[in-house]
């Protein structure tokens, strides 16, 4: 992001989708879900850098029962707003062998970031690899992968807040927004 102007006009200029009250609902919803298939699993918790860790961080505190966390981090877009290569850049210091893994992200876009975190899970000996997102972009594309656990449903456009980001800001927002069209992010 350029400057501080620039991002206040991107959220000025964007449509609420999801208020805050809603996605607080949604993630408790989810953690209800998770919470009825894996409190007797011990499942490893991973997030998925740097997205998946406003939802992460607000569904760890709901899960009441034992689990361990970890994180990983795999990107297809940096700073930019369409994917590209894989890029991973940090795999989960805790062992995934014989164990239930859920894996925790932002948004379930095209889904080849998520299929390939799935893969290679499941190569190094994951028993079961269950995907959890805030969004899931309803792009009418035929995605690789589905996700387990879904908190809310998002258009097909470029859309940011609660760990997605609009050219690197805006991460932090409580609430999901969407822009008209896709922002031109300068360096």
């Amino acid at each position: 992001m350029s400057s501080i102007e620039q991002a206040k006009s991107m959220l000025a200029q964007a449509e609420l989708i999801h208020s805050a009250d809603t996605v607080t609902e949604a993630v408790k919803r989810v953690a209800g879900e998770i919470t009825a298939q894996l409190a007797e699993s011990n499942p490893v918790m991973l997030c998925v850098m740097s997205g998946g860790v406003p939802f992460a961080g607000h569904l760890m505190t709901l899960l009441n029962f034992p689990l361990d966390f970890d994180y990983l981090h795999v990107t297809r877009y940096g700073q930019d707003t369409s994917g590209g290569a894989l890029s991973w850049r940090a795999a989960p210091w805790v062992s995934v062998k014989g164990r239930v893994v859920l894996v925790v992200d932002d948004i379930l876009d095209e889904g080849v970031t998520l299929a390939a975190v799935r893969d290679r899970l499941l190569q190094q000996g994951a028993a079961k690899v269950l995907l959890a997102v805030v969004a899931d972009k309803q792009n009418g594309k035929q995605k690789p992968v589905a996700a387990d656990f879904v908190a809310l449903d998002v258009p097909d456009r470029f859309v940011f807040g609660f760990g997605m980001d609009a050219c690197g800001a805006w991460r932090n927002l409580p609430a999901i927004y969407a822009m008209k069209e896709e922002p031109q992010c300068s360096a």
